[in-house]
This record gives C-alpha cells, structure tokens and sequence, in this order.
C-alpha cells in the first residue's frame, strides 16, 4: 500500500484538516511501515508590506506555524517515529508539489471544499495538486 503519506493542512481550516488527516490515517493504519507527514504553507510577505512589518516578522511566522502544525502530528495517532511535519513558505500547489517530491511521497490526501462557480473560474490548491502531481492523490471532501 502507501509508504509516505503527505497531507497538507491549512492551518485555518480545522475541520477540512482532519478530514484529510483522518483519511490519511486509516490509509497509514493499513501498513505498518507507513509514514505521514503534514505539511503547512504560508504565503511569502508581499514587498509592499515589507516596511510595515517587524524585521523578524517571517522567524515568528514560521516559529507559530511550526509548533501549530507539529502539535496537530503529536494528536495523530500513530507511532510518533512515523509522524512528521513541516512548514513551507510560498505558493500552497508548488511547494505542497516539491514536498511530496523531495519527500518521495507516494501519495497525498487533501482536504477540499465543493467547487463553487469561484473555483471554476479562479481554479483552485485540491485542483492543481491533482492535475500536477507525480504521485497518487486523494480529494477529500465534507
């Protein structure tokens, strides 16, 4: 079955995290050398707020969202040695896509809303992932 697992969590979408958390764990449960990683992204700073925000306003940044997202991979039950998270900054589909990657993931379970007529047109993260990625994906949805 899967061996690396990667399952990108929006921080600010709780619920739509443990969706695909909760999927990615029973996939997980399913083989016993099975690894999952979560993967956090932040948007860079634009330049044009560079000068209205702290000099260490990224190290903060980074430091909250990975004790965030390191204290959501502790709540997940598997063996801690099979668990791992990591933060990225950039644009959500190209650095979740380098992640699994860079990580060998075999698959990725994210978590997406229903497509509204926005998402048609702006198109969407679940999208991308599953249009542009090396390895299988699974969409979940509420």
């Amino acid at each position: 079955m899967y061996k690396k697992i990667l399952v990108p969590v929006d921080l600010g979408e709780s619920d739509m995290a443990k969706l695909a958390i909760d999927a990615a764990l029973a996939l997980a449960k399913s083989a016993p050398e099975a690894q999952m990683r979560l993967i956090n992204v932040q948007p860079l700073v634009p330049m044009a707020f560079v000068d209205y925000i702290p000099p260490n306003f990224d190290e903060e940044l980074r430091e909250a969202a990975e004790k965030d997202i390191a204290e959501r991979a502790q709540k997940v039950d598997l063996p801690q040695e099979r668990v791992s998270s990591t933060v990225r900054f950039g644009a959500v589909y190209p650095e979740v896509l380098a992640e699994a990657e860079d990580w060998s993931a075999d698959l990725i379970v994210v978590g997406s809303h229903r497509p509204t007529m926005a998402t048609y047109l702006l198109g969407s993260n679940a999208k991308t992932i599953v249009r542009h990625a090396k390895c299988s994906v699974l969409v979940v949805r509420q």
